[in-house]
C-alpha cells in the first residue's frame, strides 16, 4: 500500500554514486567559475580606475591656457 502511495523507487547504488561524481564535478565547476568572476571584476576594477586616472589628465591638460 506505501508502494502505491509514494510510488515505487529503484534505489541503485551505482546510480547514486554516479549522481555523487556529478555533484562534486558540478560544484568544483561552479567553484572554478566564481573565482574567475571575482578576478574579472578585479580587473574591471582596476581598468575603470585607470580610465578615470586617464580622464582627469586629460581634463586638466585641456584647462591649461594655451
Amino acid at each position: 500500500m506505501a508502494k502505491a502511495l509514494l510510488g515505487y523507487l529503484n534505489h541503485d547504488a551505482a546510480q547514486a554514486s554516479a549522481l555523487a561524481s556529478e555533484n562534486r564535478r558540478l560544484r568544483a565547476r561552479i567553484s572554478d567559475l566564481e573565482t574567475v568572476v571575482v578576478r574579472l571584476a578585479e580587473e574591471n576594477d582596476h581598468l575603470a580606475a585607470q580610465i578615470a586616472a586617464s580622464d582627469l589628465v586629460t581634463a586638466e591638460h585641456e584647462m591649461q591656457p594655451a
